[in-house]
């Protein structure tokens, strides 16, 4: 089971993303709100319990000061993926980014881009994967969606007179 937390509702229009994506791959999954600053013990409690309720990863959103998937991380034996989201107070997002990157050398959290939430439930699935078959199989098949979908467009612009177009500088 993967573990998407956010450290308030406000983060759910981004974090969305990785419970659809996990949805498609049939894995299963937990969605909650878990702030490290309004309720640290809750935080604290999830943390250090989570692999023991059979999570296998956690991805942890969080816009502004971000802490949330840093201190999940300090926490926890399992893998964190921190997804920085831009927030109302957010520096364009920027803050969020540094936070969660940022982290000190025996405290990693791996960490997608501002507001990468489905990359985050992929990379979770891609972690599930790594040891179960199912799973890596279902990965393969989304993988060859994805590609196919980039088919179809670059099709798409073959039939609309765009072959083979290049720019040339004059």
């Amino acid at each position: 089971m993967i573990s998407i937390i956010m450290g308030s509702d406000s983060d759910l229009p981004a974090m969305r993303a990785a419970a659809d994506v996990l949805k498609e791959l049939g894995i299963e999954f937990e969605l909650s709100i878990v702030s490290a600053h309004r309720t640290p013990e809750r935080m604290f409690e999830f943390a250090r319990t989570a692999h023991q309720r059979g999570v296998r990863a956690i991805i942890a959103g969080a816009g502004g000061a971000a802490h949330l998937p840093g201190m999940v991380a300090s926490l926890s034996p399992l893998p964190v993926i921190g997804v920085p989201i831009r927030s109302s107070n957010s520096l364009d997002g920027w803050d969020s980014i540094l936070s969660i990157l940022q982290m000190p050398n025996g405290v990693p959290v791996a960490t997608v881009a501002l507001n990468a939430a489905k990359n985050a439930g992929i990379l979770a699935a891609q972690i599930m994967g790594s040891h179960d078959e199912a799973i890596q199989q279902r990965l393969l098949a989304y993988k060859q969606q994805l590609a196919e979908e980039v088919a179809r467009k670059y099709r798409r612009l073959d039939e609309l007179g765009y072959e083979g177009y290049l720019s040339k500088p004059s």
